[in-house]
């Protein structure tokens, strides 16, 4: 359990970390304290929040064919913004539109390959 969990918050940091490298309007602290903060804080929300949100949203989801959902990641990332004080920054929200795109992507290939399951 503990491992799965270890697993999955590295994989999401190591997601976050290559979003960081490939598009210029997302920033993160230098420091890989700041990277797995925010990546333990996105973690989180997209654990327990999204669900929420996904299941309040249902039916703009299916209306959408599950687009709804890229702006339901994209929120989940301006609100790790905001929880994280500065260690996360968005330029624009077509930044973090992309973002949450790429960081879907990667933790997808990533889970993937690594996933014991």
């Amino acid at each position: 359990m503990i491992r799965s969990i270890l697993l999955r918050w590295i994989i999401l940091a190591i997601a976050v970390a290559f979003t960081s490298w490939l598009l210029p309007g997302i920033h993160i602290g230098n420091d890989l304290v700041a990277l797995f903060a925010v990546s333990a804080v996105l973690g989180f929300l997209l654990a327990i929040l999204k669900p929420i949100l996904m299941l309040l949203t249902c039916p703009l989801v299916v209306l959408t064919l599950g687009l709804f959902t890229l702006v339901i990641n994209t929120l989940m990332l301006y609100l790790t913004q905001w929880l994280t004080n500065g260690q996360f920054q968005i330029d624009t929200f077509w930044w973090a539109l992309l973002a949450s795109i790429v960081i879907s992507i990667v933790s997808m290939i990533l889970n993937s390959i690594l996933d014991e399951d």
